[in-house]
């Protein structure tokens, strides 16, 4: 067999194998991208995430707190710095590998500072001085210099301020200062000279070594009233050692930050279990190691995996399609030469002269086409691609045609266009077979679950192909039994259109490609059904955290806030809302204990609440126990977790009738309340707590010895200034302080602002969201695509004995108008079933997968439920409509390419 007739014969029939041709590079493709895109996007993922956390969540911190160095003062410095490389080389390969910036630092305990320029205006200062590697690289200096001599000549320890702290203090290069450590008395006991010798401006607000704790950058605000502001200054080794010898405690830090571009998802799993064993390792007495790293890690990995599962799941699907296409296009490229196959047997040849001659052809094109997919899918940035997978994919595409055509020359005569009413044994076997291995692995998969271990999980992956293709099996034993009946009724009307086409749909012999259109559309409608999901899921998360357009959280707020915060400029409407973290509910008023833990406490007033989230636009709904009205002295209805509810029950109170309330201490008043309804979950009430209760917002006398006052507030205005609300609630926690309720004690802290389109852009837009866009658009774009050209397959398949039918049609006074018609009607159960098969099982497929897939992971742990969304019905009838439409031109096309005449000669063979 000279390799002059192969290239020949594939010339002669170049259209088929254009068509493997490209079918095998589109796989060897999708074989190669998908790794690379997703290892790309997973890491870009993976460092904006690790970038966006708060620095407590990025820095490894080994600390020694208030040591007394009583002589070698500055050799037990160096030393504790050389500790820096130390910790880092006991770290774990991986760990140490991750890190990228690292700080030492050693600062004396803070002590009275006294001036000429601290006058009795600016409050009590507290100073420590602080001695930090690399701040000269890391700071200009605006006056003076830096404090590199350490002690003046006159004994006096050189320091240096930022200029934000100075400016603010009017201290200046040259300020002469005192530094004492006072006694529980005030007194001074020791006190030592400071020099101010410069002042510095930071270089890049960004830089970690400003991260520390006290920050150098501002003066740290009193913790009480009558408490001093905190000061933190630079000096060096010989300053501090100076200090340290007078009898000062110091304070050791070793700070290592992880940084995002030294991490990949390939280590992710190693790098987690390396940052948890160094929780593990004993460290000598008194040195702290704090980390926050590993939790931001887990929860990258287990959305992650959950993604990783969802794309297989999406690869499979579209694989499994190719795989379908691709043994459609040699079964019909075998089916065109059957007379040359069955020439060839006529001829005395074998069945293995079939076999080389079919193989001889493919060799010749498929592994090239594998062999370009492979490169093209190289030449995209990422890692991960395998080429035992191509070449896999390679040799069994090569195989496939000649199979095709051993299968075409045994193949006998006659009409291919019926489905024999009885099925054979094979057949039957077969179907049943797939049904009952896709029903037991659905079953399965369910009892198992979901394994986030980082691997591809090959039931999961195969189970929704396996649904898919037992769909469309009952599918075609279904839709020919309604299309007989059709025909039935339509032979007893006027005119043969109708007739002629439902008797031909009934009988159309469409397995293969019926099956492969199914499988493409289903996962192109899981990918919508999911993405909508995880969408709904984010809002609802959203809506969770922050119930209205803004929220703000504080302590206590004056009771007038709430209308300062109404009469904003855009604010729709305002609700007060109160927290109590931790109350324990009682049996009795006088405060006895009932036998129930602590539990949250939230307060709302519910009229104002539900307009609140109808001006939002929020779908929050608000029960009727929290409209209710009472004055306390009534139990009042109240919305339990379950958790608490058994508890009460145990615990004979709260009762529904109220006959043995329990007590809630809030504020200092006792509130008595009843178990109105069980709730497993309420706006503002975070998904971990297990036990709250939800209580409607009470009047309480006008001479009540503690009138309640809002923790916080929920708003509706999109439009409203956020710099504005800030500063209401800033002006209305202030003035609750200064009523006398509260007169002393710990500053409160600053108010947080809590915006709902900002909670929802951090939900949609960090850690795997670029992979699941990627994959859902993957999914959609192709299962679309592919099932299209399925449904070309199964247009051409059929072709040649719709061609032979309408051309007799033709002769016997067939118009044009009424063969479109028969087109039509022919055609449209075929791509209904097909179409709306496939959307019916991609529907279904997320809400049997849901609890196996870990989607929570996505959606800040709010549970999603799959829904067959209008706008995916409305996508799902578009595309039916285009797949008619499709179908249609396809036939059209193709028989514009037969003669008439040519096709009367063909006989009845099709």
């Amino acid at each position: 067999m000279s390799l002059f007739r192969v290239a020949r014969r594939v010339r002669a029939y170049g259209g088929h194998f254009l068509l493997l041709a490209v079918l095998t590079l589109v796989t060897a493709l999708l074989i190669t991208a998908v790794p690379r895109i997703a290892d790309r996007l997973t890491g870009q993922g993976l460092r904006e995430y690790v970038a966006a956390q708060p620095v407590a969540r990025r820095d490894l911190t080994y600390a020694m707190k208030d040591v007394l160095i009583r002589s070698g003062s500055q050799e037990v410095l160096a030393g504790r710095a050389a500790e820096l490389d130390s910790f880092e080389e006991r770290m774990p390969p991986v760990v140490r590998q991750a890190i990228g910036e690292r700080w030492f630092t050693a600062e004396t305990s803070f002590a009275r500072l006294k001036g000429p320029e601290l006058t009795a205006d600016k409050g009590l200062i507290d100073l420590s001085l602080r001695t930090v590697s690399g701040i000269e690289d890391a700071a200009t200096l605006v006056e003076g210099r830096w404090p590199d001599a350490g002690v003046a000549a006159d004994g006096s320890v050189e320091l240096a301020l930022a200029d934000t702290v100075a400016g603010r203090l009017g201290l200046r290069a040259g300020s002469r200062l005192t530094l004492s450590v006072l006694d529980v008395a005030g007194n001074p006991m020791t006190r030592k000279e400071i020099s101010l010798v410069g002042v510095f401006r930071q270089l890049d607000q960004g830089d970690g070594i400003w991260d520390a704790l006290p920050s150098l950058l501002r003066l740290g605000e009193p913790e009480g009233d009558g408490e001093p502001f905190l000061l933190v200054g630079v000096t060096s080794d010989q300053g501090l050692a100076a200090l340290t010898g007078a009898g000062w405690p110091v304070s050791f830090g070793w700070r290592y930050r992880i940084s995002p571009d030294r991490i990949t998802p390939a280590q992710l799993d190693a790098l987690i279990e390396g940052l948890s064993s160094l929780d593990r390792i004993p460290k000598p007495s008194g040195l702290g190691f704090t980390q926050g790293v590993d939790i931001p890690l887990r929860q990258f990995a287990d959305s992650l995996a959950a993604a990783r599962t969802l794309l297989a799941i999406i690869a499979a699907g579209l694989l499994a399609t190719l795989a379908g296409l691709t043994l459609l296009a040699a079964r019909l490229a075998a089916r065109r030469r059957r007379s040359e196959y069955v020439l060839l047997r006529a001829r005395g040849g074998s069945t293995g002269a079939v076999l080389r001659r079919g193989l001889a052809e493919s060799v010749l094109v498929l592994p090239a086409a594998a062999g370009f997919g492979w490169l093209l899918g190289g030449l995209l940035p990422g890692e991960g691609t395998e080429l035992r997978w191509v070449l896999l994919v390679a040799v069994l595409v090569t195989l496939v045609p000649p199979a095709a055509a051993l299968t075409a020359a045994r193949g006998g005569a006659g009409r291919a266009d019926l489905v024999s009413t009885r099925s054979t044994t094979v057949r039957l076997t077969v179907e049943v077979t797939v049904l009952g291995i896709a029903v037991l692995g659905a079953f399965l998969l369910r009892r198992r679950g979901l394994a986030l271990d980082g691997s591809v999980d090959p039931l999961l992956v195969s189970v929704p192909v396996l649904l898919a293709v037992a769909a469309a099996l009952v599918a075609l034993r279904a839709y020919p039994w309604p299309l007989r009946l059709l025909s039935r009724l339509a032979a007893r009307a006027r005119g043969s259109v109708a007739f002629l086409g439902t008797a031909r749909a009934g009988r159309a012999a469409t397995t293969g490609p019926l099956v492969v259109v199914v499988l493409a559309v289903a996962t192109a409608a899981f990918c919508g059904v999911v993405a909508a999901g995880i969408e709904a899921g984010r809002d609802r998360a959203a809506v969770r955290a922050v119930p209205g357009d803004v929220l703000v959280n504080g302590e206590r707020f004056a009771p007038d806030t709430t209308e300062a915060l109404a009469a904003l400029p855009g604010a729709q409407a305002v609700a007060p809302l109160l927290v109590e973290p931790n109350v324990r509910p009682y049996a009795d008023q006088a405060g006895r204990f009932g036998g129930v833990g602590d539990t949250r406490v939230l307060l709302v007033d519910g009229a104002r609440f539900a307009e609140v989230a109808r001006r939002a636009g929020v779908p929050v709904t608000v029960p009727d126990a929290l409209r209710a009205t009472g004055d306390g002295t009534t139990p009042l209805p109240a919305l339990v977790s379950p958790a608490l509810a058994d508890e009460f029950t145990e615990a004979g109170l709260a009762d529904p009738q109220g006959r043995r309330p329990a007590w809630l201490d809030v504020q200092g008043n006792r509130l008595p309340v009843r178990t109105a309804a069980t709730v497993t979950e309420f706006p503002l009430i975070d998904r971990n707590v297990e036990r709250f209760v939800v209580l409607p917002w009470p009047t309480l006398p006008a001479n009540a010895p503690h009138p309640l006052v809002p923790t916080g507030f929920v708003l509706a205005g999109e439009r409203v200034d956020h710099a504005a609300v800030a500063r209401v609630v800033n002006e209305g926690q202030q003035r609750y302080q200064r009523t006398g309720a509260v007169t002393a004690g710990e500053r409160p802290r600053q108010p947080e602002l809590r915006v709902r389109s900002a909670v929802r852009a951090e939900l949609g837009g960090s850690g795997v969201n670029g992979l699941l866009v990627f994959g859902f658009t993957m999914g959609a774009a192709g299962g679309g695509a592919l099932g299209l050209l399925a449904l070309a397959f199964a247009v051409l398949a059929g072709a040649r004995g719709r061609g032979q039918v309408l051309s007799r049609l033709r002769t016997m006074g067939l118009s044009r108008r009424q063969w479109r018609g028969l087109l039509l009607v022919e055609l449209t159960p075929l791509v209904l079933v097909s179409v709306l098969t496939g959307a019916v099982v991609g529907a279904l497929l997320p809400m049997l997968l849901t609890p196996v897939l870990g989607l929570p992971a996505f959606t800040g742990g709010v549970a999603v439920r799959a829904s067959f969304e209008p706008g995916l019905v409305a996508g799902v009838l578009g595309l039916a409509a285009l797949a008619l439409g499709f179908a249609i031109a396809v036939e059209a096309l193709n028989n514009r390419r037969m003669r008439l005449g040519e096709v009367l000669r063909l006989g009845e063979e099709s």
